[in-house]
């Protein structure tokens, strides 16, 4: 059984910023907060569109989330029916996950697409499933996918807006990030496998300071597709832009408005300290301090803590064994969770005392704690 303990903190923050005012040359764009998901800045951010290559996020992440890196498949024929952009792939290759994953995110490779959609799924149309349905449990209400690449096809869509919230969700992934952070790569594959170094068609990475990714892409019917994603003093903004001819000069711009606008602020609940009782030690409590929480956010909100605690412990406790965690929401959404750790070593009994006195101390216990 665990007790809930919610405090709700009260928390005067930074004035919410929401403009609908061009600020790009794309045709849909947004700037959210990658913490919360808060929107700093938005132009048609909901019209669904192409969005191109930007697609891979969503391929890749699925591919982090299901795959072994480190496992090696062989490459066939009927994987490499796709056109457009490749990191090089042949029938008969060999290849890892991992290097799939990187000549996805660097070298945008529509037959790297290709190849983790039919050998995790068993075929593109399957792929495209998974892809929807990890669409729908991540809340991206006005998007669909048709094919693991980003090629055009009919119902094919999605919006800046939804495109931003997938980005900021696959950051959290840390083989994701890696990948969407690096500026190069070198990577083993082939018949047999040799050395290939692949370089990232994504600019920003050196020349925006603090960018981590994202994606670039680009077919006729998109036009010049970009999600960028930037990390400065533990703040991220995420942006995106769907159709635009002059985008890296717009994300520089959008990117450093972002990470002015957001805004760190250190929250500590009224209760720092929980004694939690020990059952089988001479020790009748355990001290659980709950250290101070530091949220990025904009808007003026209700930041509530809700503390989850057990009844009682038994002994032995080692220092840095959880004990239970909290929870920070900011208007009813989760934006962190902490691990509530033991501070100190608790020791068990060392000559075990008769049953009646530890039937009675646990009596005791209990009963303080309900």
């Amino acid at each position: 059984m665990k007790r809930i303990v919610c405090v709700v903190l009260a928390a005067l923050l930074f004035p919410f910023v929401h403009t609908n005012a061009e600020m790009t040359s794309a045709k849909a764009a947004v700037l959210i907060n990658g913490d919360t998901g808060e929107i700093i800045y938005s132009y048609n951010e909901n019209e669904k569109l192409p969005m191109a290559s930007t697609t891979k996020i969503m391929t890749a992440l699925i591919l982090c989330e299901t795959a072994d890196l480190s496992e090696e498949i062989t490459v066939t024929a009927d994987m490499l029916k796709v056109e457009g952009s490749s990191m090089g792939l042949l029938a008969g290759d060999r290849v890892t996950y991992h290097d799939l994953l990187y000549g996805m995110m660097l070298a945008s490779g529509n037959d790297a697409a290709n190849v983790t959609a039919v050998s995790i799924a068993g075929s593109v149309e399957k792929f495209a499933e998974m892809m929807n349905r990890r669409a729908e449990e991540l809340g991206l209400k006005n998007t669909h996918f048709v094919t693991p690449s980003g090629l055009d096809a009919d119902g094919h869509y999605t919006t800046a807006y939804d495109l931003a919230l997938l980005a900021a969700f696959a950051l959290k992934n840390e083989d994701f990030a890696k990948a969407a952070s690096s500026k190069s790569a070198v990577l083993n594959y082939g018949n047999p496998p040799y050395r290939r170094t692949l370089t990232n068609h994504n600019k920003l990475l050196s020349s925006f300071e603090g960018a981590i990714g994202v994606k670039t892409g680009f077919t006729k019917k998109s036009g010049r597709c970009l999600v960028s994603a930037a990390e400065r003093d533990g703040k991220t903004a995420v942006a995106v832009t769907l159709n635009d001819p002059d985008d890296w000069d717009d994300h520089a711009e959008l990117l450093e408005y972002g990470l002015e606008q957001i805004k760190q602020t250190r929250y500590s609940p009224p209760t720092s300290c929980y004694n939690v009782p020990v059952i089988g030690s001479a020790d009748e409590y355990i001290e659980i301090f709950i250290e101070p929480y530091t949220v990025n956010t904009l808007e003026t909100a209700d930041i509530s803590c809700t503390v989850r605690l057990p009844h009682f412990v038994y002994a032995p406790v080692a220092e840095g064994d959880v004990i239970g965690s909290a929870e920070y929401c900011m208007n009813g959404e989760v934006i962190g969770s902490v691990p509530l750790t033991a501070q100190r070593n608790i020791s068990a009994y060392t000559v075990k005392p008769d049953f009646l006195t530890v039937f009675a101390e646990n009596i005791k216990h209990i009963l303080k704690s309900i």
